[in-house]
């Protein structure tokens, strides 16, 4: 059987999105369907739209996304008709050389759908980072679906599919952050205030949030920012060294993703210290060091794929650190939208 639905459509580069009749197939072996209840609207699906991922058009968007499974492919267990799930666009595929090394969060053969969902005329559609979720039902692998708590807010829930999965992976499960380290998060953004969620929660006695925007940095102050520091009223650097007892935070992760924020990052930790980027760069863009300054400001440059995440294990806790309110999940859902107005 196959489903006629309507999903979000980028069909060239840099054209306005249109709503287009998808045709999702039902799924097969270790494929599930899923009926989309919410999903988010990420910067990422922009990167698409504009080609700054590649140039697969059509592409299929959406990601970071909630909902129910509808139906299930012969040989699907981790998942049942019913089951009520957030996508994910890591699903182990715990063959690979990383898998096997028992570091599965850096998988690299992530599962998706074998089969391919097209336009009406035979289209093939290329699903943003294999989810493609703007959609009434999408198509996905079975291990893409980490089921939670079905109490959860749907459009909450969905958000851990990518920015705040990946913002407080980053300080999480990346950096580590630990406790008693003070943080700076560049950028305040969702990706950023997710950040800086999870460094509160990881133990920081200190977190920093810097950005352009004062109305941003206000928020900030909402996910836990002990100090804000507005990077347009002087040097960020100095700023963060100023707040730190002269020296620089322990961590600076930087949610921007551009090579002056990341300059600043690598700059303003103390010594030793760490810097994370886990802000998307585009991918012209050229990040220029004196290697001597590598070796002699020593500690760790390290970039966060989806923070370093395991859903199985990561999701269902944030739905808990969430429901206890230790986590303000429900805050990162800044509106609520028809697929009409993705655009």
């Amino acid at each position: 059987m196959v489903h006629e639905v309507r999903g979000v459509v980028a069909l060239s580069k840099g054209a306005p999105v249109t709503i287009e009749t998808v045709l999702v197939p039902d799924p097969g072996p270790g494929e599930a369907l899923v009926k989309i209840q919410a999903c988010g609207v990420c910067h990422t699906d922009l990167h698409y739209r504009e080609g700054g991922i590649n140039d697969e058009f059509p592409f299929l968007l959406g990601h970071e996304a909630a909902g129910i499974v509808e139906s299930v492919g012969p040989d699907v267990t981790s998942v049942a008709p019913g089951d009520f799930v957030v996508l994910n666009w890591r699903a182990p595929c715990q063959q690979c050389r990383s898998c096997k090394r028992g570091r599965p969060w850096l998988c690299f053969n992530s599962q998706n759908a074998s089969q391919k969902m097209t336009l009406k005329d035979g289209t093939v559609l290329s699903p943003a980072l294999g989810i493609g979720a703007f959609l009434e039902k999408t198509l996905v692998a079975a291990g893409q679906c980490t089921k939670v708590d079905p109490s959860a807010d749907p459009a909450a829930a969905g958000l851990l599919g990518c920015g705040v999965m990946a913002g407080w992976g980053a300080a999480v499960n990346t950096a580590p952050v630990r406790q008693g380290d003070t943080v700076a998060v560049l950028g305040c953004g969702g990706v950023g205030d997710a950040a800086i969620a999870g460094a509160i929660y990881a133990g920081a006695r200190q977190v920093i949030a810097v950005d352009l925007d004062d109305r941003k940095l206000e928020w900030a102050k909402g996910f836990g920012a002990t100090h804000t520091v507005n990077a347009g009223s002087g040097d960020v650097v100095e700023a963060l060294r100023a707040l730190t007892g002269g020296f620089g935070p322990d961590v600076v992760i930087d949610a921007v993703g551009r090579p002056e924020t990341f300059r600043q990052a690598f700059d303003a930790r103390d010594l030793a210290g760490t810097a994370v980027l886990v802000g998307v760069p585009n991918p012209t863009m050229v990040f220029e060091i004196p290697l001597i300054e590598v070796f002699g400001h020593g500690g760790q440059l390290k970039s966060s794929w989806y923070g370093d995440c395991l859903p199985e294990r990561d999701f269902p806790l944030m739905i808990e650190l969430w429901q206890q309110g230790r986590l303000p999940l429900d805050a990162f859902v800044s509106e609520r939208i028809a697929l009409e107005q993705v655009e």
